[in-house]
């Protein structure tokens, strides 16, 4: 009786592990928005992905952006990628949202971008300032 015991005791510590695990990592449904202010008559394309999800090519017009919503995964490892393009710029690859870097960095709604001339701008959920991220290649 006393293997018995050890098993069930084992399993059952197993089980609130996960749980716990689970409800620490997904906290409900998260936002990625992706805003074209590049400039007046400058379309940007935009193609966005996760390893199990594939959004499809976009064309953003000057103002407008392109979002979804989604939930972190249990492993923690959600990522959704993007090949972003305009006129100065063929194909530029970019993080629209890793876990590691921003579940913490975005908030719980999710994660806001602004592309300009400059480079890609992400809002700073807990500061609520824009910080640039990345420039584009020279």
């Amino acid at each position: 009786m006393g293997g018995l015991a050890k098993k069930i005791t084992h399993h059952l510590v197993t089980l609130v592990l996960v749980i716990v695990l689970c409800t620490t990592i997904v906290e409900g449904t998260k936002h990625v928005s992706i805003k074209n202010r590049l400039g007046s008559g400058r379309n940007m394309t935009l193609h966005c992905q996760s390893k199990d999800n594939d959004l499809g090519k976009q064309n953003i017009a000057y103002g407008d952006e392109f979002g979804w919503d989604f939930s972190d995964n249990v492993a923690g490892t959600t990522l959704f990628f993007c090949d972003l393009g305009w006129e100065n710029v063929e194909e530029f690859h970019f993080d629209a949202y890793s876990f590691a870097r921003d579940r913490v960095r975005c908030g719980d709604a999710g994660c806001s971008w602004l592309v300009s001339i400059e480079g890609i701008y992400g809002l700073n959920g807990q500061t609520g300032y824009w910080e640039f991220m990345y420039q584009w290649p020279n």
